[in-house]
């Protein structure tokens, strides 16, 4: 019984945490090999629940890290590993970085400086992945404040739900069936939408959006022992799919 306790205790000083703390940044020089980029911003209300860190943060850096290092297992692109970079939507820098990801959605605020950035990466040739995300028991503004801000980026943009048969989801890995991806604490099945160049799908695809899912809960995670290695793993080829469909396309 003290051992559930003691857990039961780790695990709340583990998830909540008093609200408003900056993550630490530790943003390296750019030098040409892949580093995995963070997109940052001003979290709307009720966006900090999660340790008491800004929604952008959610999973910093645990996630990225535990990504890469499966990535540099199955590659030779030989990515960073151990740092990654945190960056403004608006900062000049971010078109060094080919793709690029944002946590919890639901809760991004931009500025229009910012919208203009994105935009320039986006049309630039960058690829957007989007993750953790829903709209329902949290109070943020799930698919609707995602929408809005993207419509402020692209105005004409328009996501369309993805099926297993599009390339992406065969890029490295074999996925031929949205059943065998496991949700977190999601209810319901993922959506996995994307947004295309021109709005056409025989374009490019310029944006990966994982909706009322959290797979880089899985990356985060994974090695604790929280969820089934099987179900890690299903997590770890959705996001290795990702990373080299994004810099092959």
């Amino acid at each position: 019984m003290l051992l559930v306790l003691s857990a039961g205790a780790l695990a709340g000083q583990r998830f909540w945490g008093e609200p408003g703390r900056e993550p630490d940044i530790h943003n390296i020089p750019y030098d040409g090999r892949f580093t995995f980029a963070r997109l940052k911003y001003v979290t709307g209300p009720g966006g900090w629940y999660y340790r008491g860190l800004p929604a952008w943060a959610h999973g910093y850096g645990d996630a990225e890290h535990n990504l890469m290092n499966i990535v540099n297992e199955l590659s030779n692109f030989s990515p960073h590993i151990t740092e990654s970079n945190v960056l403004a939507l608006d900062d000049p820098a971010l078109c060094r970085y080919p793709i690029v990801y944002m946590t919890e959605a639901g809760y991004w605020t931009m500025t229009d400086q910012e919208a203009a950035g994105f935009r320039a990466y986006l049309l630039k040739g960058g690829f957007a992945i989007f993750d953790d995300f829903r709209g329902d028991f949290r109070g943020g503004g799930g698919w609707d404040n995602f929408q809005a801000n993207m419509q402020r980026v692209l105005p004409n943009a328009r996501f369309v739900d993805l099926d297993p048969a599009h390339p992406i989801f065969h890029s490295f890995f074999e996925i031929n069936s949205f059943d065998i991806i496991p949700q977190f604490y999601d209810r319901g099945a993922p959506v996995f939408r994307g947004l295309f160049e021109e709005n056409d799908p025989s374009k490019r695809l310029m944006a990966m959006v994982n909706f009322n899912t959290d797979v880089s809960n899985f990356w985060e995670f994974s090695a604790t022992g929280l969820r089934p290695i099987d179900e890690s793993n299903q997590a770890y080829k959705l996001g290795v799919n990702y990373i080299i469909y994004g810099l092959t396309h």
